[in-house]
């Protein structure tokens, strides 16, 4: 039986203000080409390098956060190769010394390690035309900060690797150190695949599928190619070590070159730059970066479950949308803010907060994101303390649903508070058992069949009626009041 063995190379661009050795604004994404550029990140003879610190902060961040080893010390490396997008005809990168090294993500119970973080600055892009034999040139990309994230071959899956993506990203998300678009190219994907026996001996070479740049494709680019061995080992023939790309619309692996060793690339320390003494707090101050980390997806989750009491599902979806996630947090603290300024004359209990806050998590991620654009872009015009007040107004029953579902559309609409909606709508619930037993006589009248059937056994007949109250009265009237009133009224 063969076994499955993949390891990743996860290249981040980082979200600085400048590029990773010159001034230029990182800006790639500018839609006039070569706007953003010096002779720094277009390589002109005599141009010097200088590191950036905030890049170098937020690798280091993003590795403490990994359970990386710090050392003290640190370099820059020159990789040389030829390509039309790379101007010095050599990347600065890191090999010997990186940032950070031996870290780990914990997935569904098995560690996966992490090999190193190391820094490095990103190449051109080339522009290939539709007509004609020649490409274009855009430097705007060259030079910015890259952050390049190695795994060990621990992944024994497409699934896995997904996962484990999926994952990092989410991290890196919760740290803020990029905006890991992946339609924009600010998180690539190289993945390692081979297929080696039960014993573990290798039975063919490595082959590295680059530019992965969707959840989707790395899962998909790796079956593929998990068969695409497999049935050449089967042959009798064996896997030659190389290069390969993924066509999403083929849906296959292409043949691009065969695989570099690290000697092909020369490496050496680049002379322009001077080590990284990570011991100099004047220069790098370690403790206050640790400091910074924020509380990470796993424990999130963790907390989240325990505090709340709500479901898998429910606390996956607030931890990947983060800004959902924390708008929710503001709400549940809005929520007990009310009990805690004896705004309600009683105490909460633990089992009063979950189903306060079980409730939040329903009405936040059903009717209040139905109206929300589904982009990820979440601009919420409803303060926590109102969205909290109107949560409070249901659990206490002052509002029927249809009336909260009404109240938080205008909401919405206005920014306005809940109580005044109510209020300037003439939405207040009827409390006044005289006055609904006047709207039950109209639907009983209405409805005798409804009537007959209730009578004869069938339960739902009464929750028609209900309906027929509630709609009547445009959702002013409590359902548990109108069923009380209209058992009473069909009994007689």
């Amino acid at each position: 039986m063969r076994e499955v063995v993949i390891g990743l190379e996860i290249h981040v661009a980082l979200n600085t203000r400048s590029k990773m050795f010159c001034r230029c604004l990182n800006d790639s994404d500018s839609d006039e080409p070569n706007k953003n550029i010096c002779p720094i990140c277009t390589g002109q003879p005599g141009a010097l390098p200088v590191a950036n610190k905030a890049a170098i902060e937020k690798t280091i961040k993003t590795g403490m956060a990994l359970n990386c080893f710090i050392p003290e010390h640190s370099r820059f490396d020159r990789k040389n190769y030829f390509y039309p997008d790379l101007p010095k005809g050599y990347q600065i990168s890191q090999q010997d010394h990186p940032l950070c090294s031996a870290g780990y993500i914990d997935l569904d119970g098995k560690r996966i390690r992490i090999n190193r973080i190391h820094l490095e600055e990103d190449a051109g892009k080339l522009i290939h035309q539709e007509e004609g034999n020649y490409s274009l040139v855009d430097f705007n990309r060259s030079g910015t900060a890259l952050m390049e994230i190695v795994t060990e071959p621990d992944i024994r899956s497409p699934l896995e690797a997904r996962k484990f993506v999926e994952e990092l990203r989410e991290i890196l998300r919760y740290l803020k150190v990029s905006n890991v678009d992946m339609e924009k190219g600010e998180m690539r994907i190289d993945a390692n695949i081979s297929i080696s026996s039960a014993l573990g001996k290798m039975d063919g070479g490595r082959v590295e599928i680059k530019n992965l740049n969707s959840f989707r494709s790395i899962e998909k680019a790796l079956h593929f190619e998990v068969d695409r061995q497999s049935k050449i080992l089967n042959q009798g023939e064996i896997i030659s070590q190389q290069t390969r790309g993924w066509d999403d619309n083929k849906e296959e692996t292409i043949f691009q070159r065969s695989k570099e060793g690290s000697a092909d690339y020369r490496y050496f320390p680049d002379p322009d730059l001077s080590p990284i003494d990570l011991t100099d707090s004047l220069f790098i101050n370690v403790d206050e970066i640790r400091s910074s980390i924020p509380e990470l997806p796993k424990e999130k989750r963790e907390r989240f479950g325990f505090e709340y009491g709500l479901s898998e599902k429910e606390i996956d979806f607030l931890v990947k949308e983060v800004v959902l996630g924390d708008y929710y947090e503001k709400t549940i603290s809005e929520l007990f803010n009310w009990f805690k300024e004896e705004k309600i004359k009683k105490s909460i209990e633990d089992e009063d907060k979950r189903k306060l806050s079980r409730l939040a998590a329903n009405w936040l991620l059903t009717d209040l994101r139905a109206l929300l654009k589904n982009d990820g872009d979440y601009q919420i015009p409803i303060t926590p303390e109102n969205f909290a007040e109107l949560i409070l107004m249901i659990s206490e029953e002052k509002v029927s649903t249809s009336i909260a579902k009404t109240v938080l559309k205008e909401m919405f609409a206005t920014g306005g508070d809940p109580s005044d909606i109510i209020e300037d709508k003439g939405l207040t619930t009827i409390e006044d058992d005289i006055e609904v037993e006047a709207i039950v006589d109209l639907v009983l009248s209405d409805n005798p069949k409804a009537i007959e059937d209730y009578k004869k056994g069938k339960e739902a007949s009464i929750k028609f009626l209900i309906g027929q109250t509630m709609a009547k009265a445009g959702g002013r009237v409590d359902p548990k009041i109108a069923e009380r009133i209209i058992k009473k009224k069909i009994s007689y």
